[in-house]
């Protein structure tokens, strides 16, 4: 269409361009603060020229659909860092209770009481037949024994407590999947008319950034629209608007095990490999297991070397000695036997010595420096001490990693809010030059209006 009445719909098709230029300018503006919202821009194009008998002319402006400003390939990068930033903020969590466990900062460490325990024989050796020499080594034993059976009972109720959490994640994944399988059909649904479906796909990736969080997951989108959601092992997650559900059973150990609802018996902890669920998982099967099992070796090596040197003494009555330990960690059994009193201590080496003789006292102190562990090569203070070591270092790379993965998090999310995020000067400019635009559409309009009421008046 040309002449007055083309001016006329030229002006309005710019009206309503920089109309809908100013409500997503407004959109933009009214979520600067909304986490995962990608900023919207207006696609202006001109409209299709007519040819007249004056040449082509312009016909004005058409505004096409509103599009994200989105890069997928950093998405995808904040979703794998945070599958890693996941599993090592849950193992840090989890190994920092257990370094409490293992304090030796406090005057009651199992360090501590080992010592007062061999320095309670050296002063036996002093004065072998001294009863309060021999009730001060029976409670510093007592102490002992509490302290190893005290220490290796704080691991279990910690693995519990880590399957609540492995339970609620789980419960937490099937929630973030409906999610994500909900947005999946709303996005179908309005692209399938050939619109932009900007906020339903923003909410959908906050949702899988949520979701990388706990599990490792990978996420391939449909021609539809729509986007499925492996696990590693490449079981589906989310299959379009469907969805598979994870569950947990009860494995051999009495522990949480994660397994598909589908097939309950069959675990998939192994496949595992990232976010909160490999970190609990590690901490609980693999770590924590570890620390029990050589606390299990040091309380046997103690009981053993001891039950065996305290054999081959001779107590106050002039009865070889008996076993002086007795139970175990596994079995929350492990104390002093109950048949030993102050004159059943075997401190003398032979028969004649009793009750002055101290040799057997002496060859008992003297295990605290024998070289009787990990294959006759340490110490029983140096294997703890170690242990404890080595549960410092696990706490300290697991913070490591952990802040390694964190300052990545955030330079990704940076990253993509210089692409993605909304800046309120650049939406102001915006907003300025819409409104000019808006301004001068509506004076063409009413400039054209006086135009017909010109032509109008000369009829």
């Amino acid at each position: 269409m040309s002449g007055v009445y083309g001016v006329l719909q030229t002006g309005m098709s710019s009206l309503l361009a920089q109309q809908r230029g100013i409500e997503v300018t407004g959109h933009n503006i009214a979520n600067v603060n909304t986490p995962g919202y990608s900023r919207q821009t207006v696609n202006l194009k001109t409209s299709t020229p007519v040819l007249t008998s004056q040449g082509m002319v312009g016909t004005g402006v058409t505004a096409r659909e509103s599009e994200r400003v989105y890069d997928r390939f950093v998405g995808v990068q904040i979703e794998n860092e945070n599958e890693e930033l996941g599993r090592w903020d849950a193992q840090k969590t989890a190994l920092e209770r257990v370094e409490i466990i293992f304090n030796e900062s406090s005057d009651s460490g199992l360090s501590k009481t080992m010592g007062e325990f061999w320095n309670a024989w050296q002063d036996l050796v002093n004065n072998p037949s001294g009863n309060v020499e021999r009730l001060a080594l029976l409670g510093s034993s007592e102490t002992l024994a509490f302290e190893f059976q005290n220490t290796y009972n704080q691991l279990s109720p910690l693995q519990a407590d880590l399957d609540i959490s492995i339970e609620t994640t789980v419960d937490q994944i099937n929630l973030k999947a409906g999610e994500i399988a909900d947005l999946n059909q709303k996005i179908i649904e309005a692209e399938g008319g050939g619109t932009h479906a900007n906020d339903f796909r923003d909410a959908r990736d906050l949702a899988m950034k949520e979701l990388s969080l706990m599990i490792d997951v990978t996420s391939y989108e449909e021609s539809s629209g729509s986007i499925n959601v492996t696990l590693n092992d490449g079981s589906s997650l989310v299959d379009g608007s469907n969805t598979s559900t994870l569950s947990t059973m009860v494995n051999d150990a009495g522990h949480k095990d994660v397994v598909w609802a589908s097939d309950p018996t069959v675990s998939i902890n192994s496949t595992i490999s990232g976010g909160k669920l490999k970190g609990w998982i590690e901490v609980r099967d693999v770590i924590i297991p570890e620390y029990m099992s050589n606390l299990e070796d040091l309380a046997d090596g103690i009981k053993d070397a001891v039950n065996t040197a305290h054999g081959n003494g001779f107590d106050l009555n002039g009865d070889p000695g008996e076993d002086f330990f007795s139970g175990t960690l596994a079995a929350s059994t492990f104390a002093v036997n109950s048949a030993i009193d102050s004159t059943k201590i075997a401190a003398s080496g032979t028969i004649d010595g009793v009750p002055g003789n101290g040799s057997n006292a002496i060859a008992i102190a003297e295990l605290q420096n024998a070289l009787t562990m990990n294959s006759d090569t340490t110490t029983f203070d140096n294997y703890y001490n170690s242990m404890v070591s080595d549960v410092g270092s696990k706490v300290r790379h697991a913070g490591m990693n952990h802040d390694h993965h964190t300052a990545m998090v955030s330079h990704l999310e940076n990253y993509r809010e210089s692409i993605s995020g909304v800046s309120l000067d650049e939406e102001m400019v915006n907003l300025i030059q819409f409104q000019l635009g808006y301004d001068a559409a509506a004076k063409l309009i009413s400039t054209t209006d006086e135009m017909l009421q010109t032509l109008i008046n000369m009829v």
